[in-house]
């Protein structure tokens, strides 16, 4: 005799023991558990058991209907419509993970974003809360036929919602992700290190035109830094000292680092700056790696030249290469983050490249894009939760 299969639905006020009782309940029949899914919004369960049933109907279904009114729950048990099943979990479709944050985020943009999935045959399999603070955020497990229509799709999603939409094949190499490379200016701190130097030299405006044309890919970066350091010449080291220590960080920082170096990450920083910034970060963050430029200093004052090789856009992918080498890290488990044309070529060459409230060319080469203020807020592109992030916080106290 072929078995019947069941799902059976529990829903009602969450309290220890539920989840034995139920299974309990099944236990007293011939069952077989084929699937489990439950979740606890706020302090209402709900718990999802589809299993094969071999034997009579009746008797499970009093033993489910008496376990659920001793616990002041509702249950509801159907026979499981196979063939729906099947199309849901056909092996055409390709799972994709995508966060979705928003500040707020509105039900009808979560609806814009459902429907278009729907429309193009895609299946959200599952939806799970990532963060409240700094931003909210949700996971989607995305069934699609196509991920390259699905990633298309969701990019335009995007543009039209205001929400930061990120896409990531599901699978072992999501989270093996071990090594994340930031850029520094305008990523890991809020401000453009060189502009900060133009301010203190007097040239604040001739180097603030130079750096924007540079940012959005109007100029080679090499001849544009190099004429941008050489407006600093005769500025004292000194005033270089304090230009570094008025650095501030992007909100978030602290808390981006620290959580990925708990979670076994190698983390660390690649600049078109300088290493007399770069160099601070190192100590002040507990950087494993650092790449920059170095202003050249003689008698105590900037020469307005650069010692050594010039970390441009293509030097960017090169040390993160070389740091990815250095750690014995596949590039495909790396992670870069930048917000200037400068960085395509590094979010390129990296597993996962993300736009980080980024300039357009940048954005138009990411795998995803972040527009929230908060570097942390990165972190849930990863598919690490608040609780994770809070747990690390809590271990390096």
């Amino acid at each position: 005799m072929q078995p019947t299969s069941f799902l059976c639905t529990i829903t009602g006020r969450d309290r220890p023991g539920v989840t034995a009782a139920f299974f309990g309940a099944l236990a007293g029949h011939d069952v077989d558990v084929r699937d489990v899914e439950q979740v606890v919004i706020r302090d209402r369960l709900i718990l999802a058991i589809l299993f094969d049933l071999h034997g009579e109907t009746s008797a499970l279904r009093r033993s489910c209907s008496q376990t659920a009114s001793a616990l002041g729950m509702e249950c509801e048990l159907e026979v499981a419509d196979e063939r729906a099943m099947v199309a849901l979990r056909s092996p055409r479709l390709s799972r994709s993970h995508v966060m979705v944050l928003g500040k707020p985020l509105r039900a009808g943009a979560i609806s814009d974003v459902a429907s278009r999935i729907a429309e193009i045959g895609g299946n959200i399999e599952s939806i799970t809360q990532l963060s409240n603070d700094p931003a909210p955020s949700i996971e989607l497990v995305v069934g699609a036929p196509d991920q390259h229509q699905l990633r298309a799709t969701l990019v335009q999603a995007a543009d039209d919602t205001g929400l930061d939409i990120a896409v990531e094949p599901a699978g072992l190499r999501r989270r093996a992700k071990r090594l994340v490379v930031l850029d520094v200016d305008s990523t890991l701190i809020r401000d453009e290190g060189i502009d900060v130097l133009a301010a203190h030299a007097g040239v604040a405006d001739q180097v603030a035109d130079l750096t924007e044309r540079a940012m959005a890919g109007e100029l080679d970066f090499e001849q544009s830094l190099r004429a941008r350091v050489g407006l600093l010449a005769g500025l004292p080291a000194s005033a270089v000292a304090e230009a570094r220590d008025s650095l501030r960080l992007t909100p978030g920082a602290r808390t981006f680092v620290r959580t990925l170096k708990r979670l076994g990450y190698h983390v660390g920083v690649v600049s078109g700056g300088f290493t007399q910034f770069t160099d601070r970060f190192v100590a002040e963050l507990g950087l494993d790696f650092a790449a920059a430029n170095e202003l050249e200093i003689v008698d105590g004052r900037v020469t307005g030249r650069l010692v050594g090789a010039i970390v441009d856009r293509a030097g960017k992918a090169s040390a993160l290469r070389d740091f990815a080498e250095r750690f014995d890290v596949p590039l495909s488990q790396t992670v870069a983050v930048g917000d200037g044309a400068n960085d395509i070529d590094m979010l390129e060459a990296a597993g996962l490249g993300i736009a980080f409230n980024a300039k357009a060319a940048l954005r138009a080469a990411a795998d995803t894009s972040v527009n929230q203020p908060f570097l942390d807020s990165v972190l849930f592109v990863l598919g690490i939760s608040r609780e994770e992030i809070e747990e690390a916080a809590a271990e390096a106290r």
